[in-house]
């Protein structure tokens, strides 16, 4: 009686891990291309008067009440509220949103701030992405950047980062 021998790497345990090994690399390239295909389609550009105009009226309908009609914030913005929640910053030149990047100013507004911020400090920014739509939430962006001087702009964009 002849015995069949399966050559060593070539059995049905092998073929598994070949195959699962094959659908994580699928899974890993779909998954880079969804998350950059949101970035390059998207973006804050503050030179485009449409955008800006967009994000102009949708900040005044679901920002100002907020951070203020004039981008101003809150008053005290830097003293936290009994519950240890920061009030609402002002997002013109004299606030800290110019220190983020446009990711990250867009992950915030999308996902609020909680998912932003450390577990530890509560966040009372709420999440927009049920709300309003990614070129929405661009425009309102891109509206904000508009009113920053040329040197905080070009401050922001040589950040490029948190």
């Amino acid at each position: 009686m002849t015995t069949a021998h399966t050559p060593a790497g070539r059995g049905p345990a092998a073929r598994i891990w070949l195959v699962l090994g094959f659908l994580a690399l699928v899974a890993a390239v779909i998954a880079l291309s969804l998350a950059g295909r949101g970035r390059a389609a998207s973006g804050a550009d503050a030179t485009d008067t449409q955008l800006v105009a967009l994000g102009r009226e949708v900040y005044a309908a679901h920002c100002a009440s907020c951070h203020g009609a004039n981008l101003e914030g809150q008053p005290n913005w830097q003293q936290p509220n009994p519950d240890g929640s920061m009030p609402a910053p002002p997002h013109d030149e004299t606030g800290h949103t110019w220190h983020h990047s446009d990711e990250s100013l867009f992950a915030t507004t999308k996902f609020g701030g909680q998912a932003t911020s450390p577990v530890s400090r509560p966040n009372g920014m709420p999440a927009f992405g049920g709300t309003l739509s990614d070129r929405e939430i661009w425009a309102v962006l891109a509206y904000i950047k508009s009113t920053w001087p040329p040197e905080v702009q070009r401050e922001q964009q040589a950040r490029g980062h948190e």
